[in-house]
C-alpha cells in the first residue's frame, strides 16, 4: 500500500514547495482537488512533477455534482466535466477521478407508484456510469464512485450501495469504489467486514480519523481496517483527506509514520 496526500494539505506557498515536503516524507502520490480543473493545468503539473518520484494518484471531485439533476442541461454539463477530468487522469496515469454522484437529498421527483425517487436515481446512475466507465477505460483510468455519510448524501452511503451500482452496470473495467474510513466509521457497523465484502471493487482509499483529523489522532482501529485491505489484496493508494490538528509539517510527519508503522505490523 502506498500513501498519497491531498495537495491542499501540504504546507508550502508553491506547488514545488508542497511537493518538496511530500517527497521529504517519501510520499508516493498526490491527490489533486477537482475544483483546480487539472485538465486546464496539465503543463504546470508536468513541469512540477518532472524528475520527481511522486505521481498524481487521483483527482478528488469536480466543480459540479449534477449527474442526477432533472435538468438535462445541468446533467450534460456535469457529465462533460467528469469526462474531461477522466481524460486528465488518463494523461497522468492516475488511478482515477473520485466522484460522489450527488450531495444532499433527491432532486428527481418521487413518481410512486411507478417508481420512487431512489429507484429512479439508481436506474439513471447505472446508465450514466456505464457510459463514464467506458470513457474512463478508453483513457486507461477509473471512475471512482464515493459513498458518503447520511449527513452529506442520501443515495450511496455504505460500501454495498456503491458495489450495487457497479455490479448493475455489469462491472465494467472503468469503474471502481473509493472507500473512505471517515464515512465508513459513521455508516458501517464493521469497517473491516465492509472492506472484505467490497473486495475487488476497492481501488482507492481515503483516510481521516473519526474526528476528520489526520490518522492516528482519533479512535478508528487502523490496524483492523488496514489488515482487511491487505487481506483483499489492496495495494493502491491510501490518500489523506482530512483536517490537520497541530502544526502541519509536524502533524503530517507523525501521522505518516504512524500509518507506515501500522502497515509494517500487519499479518
Amino acid at each position: 500500500m502506498k500513501i498519497a496526500l491531498q495537495e491542499g494539505l501540504l504546507p508550502g506557498e508553491s506547488l514545488a514547495e508542497k511537493l518538496d515536503f511530500a517527497e521529504s516524507l517519501n510520499i508516493e502520490g498526490l491527490e489533486v482537488g477537482g475544483r483546480s480543473r487539472l485538465y486546464d493545468h496539465v503543463e504546470q503539473y508536468e513541469q512540477a512533477l518532472a524528475g520527481r518520484s511522486i505521481k498524481i494518484a487521483s483527482i478528488c471531485g469536480q466543480e459540479t455534482f449534477d449527474w442526477l439533476d432533472p435538468d438535462p442541461g445541468k446533467r450534460a454539463n456535469s457529465l462533460a466535466e467528469t469526462r474531461r477530468q477522466l481524460e486528465a487522469c488518463g494523461h497522468f496515469q492516475a488511478v482515477g477521478q473520485i466522484v460522489p454522484p450527488i450531495f444532499g437529498g433527491p432532486r428527481i421527483p418521487d413518481l410512486s407508484p411507478l417508481q420512487d425517487a431512489i429507484s429512479l436515481e439508481k436506474a439513471l446512475l447505472v446508465e450514466l456510469v456505464k457510459d463514464l466507465a467506458a470513457h474512463a477505460a478508453s483513457h486507461g483510468t477509473l471512475l471512482l464512485l464515493e459513498p458518503l455519510n447520511r449527513y452529506e448524501q442520501h443515495l450511496l452511503r455504505r460500501q454495498a450501495d456503491g458495489v450495487e451500482i457497479i455490479e448493475r452496470t455489469g462491472s465494467p473495467q472503468g469503474v471502481a469504489l473509493l472507500s473512505d474510513f471517515f464515512h465508513m466509521h459513521i455508516e458501517e457497523t464493521d469497517t473491516p467486514a465492509a472492506f472484505r465484502q467490497a473486495g475487488k471493487h476497492v481501488a482507492h482509499v481515503h483516510m481521516a480519523d473519526n474526528t476528520r483529523m489526520q490518522p492516528g489522532t482519533g479512535d478508528i482501529d487502523w490496524r483492523a481496517g488496514l489488515q482487511a485491505l491487505k487481506d483483499i489484496g489492496f495495494s493502491g493508494y491510501l490518500a489523506y483527506e482530512c483536517g490537520i490538528e497541530g502544526e502541519p509539517k509536524d502533524a503530517l510527519t507523525k501521522s505518516v509514520q504512524f500509518v507506515r508503522e501500522t502497515i509494517a505490523q500487519l499479518d
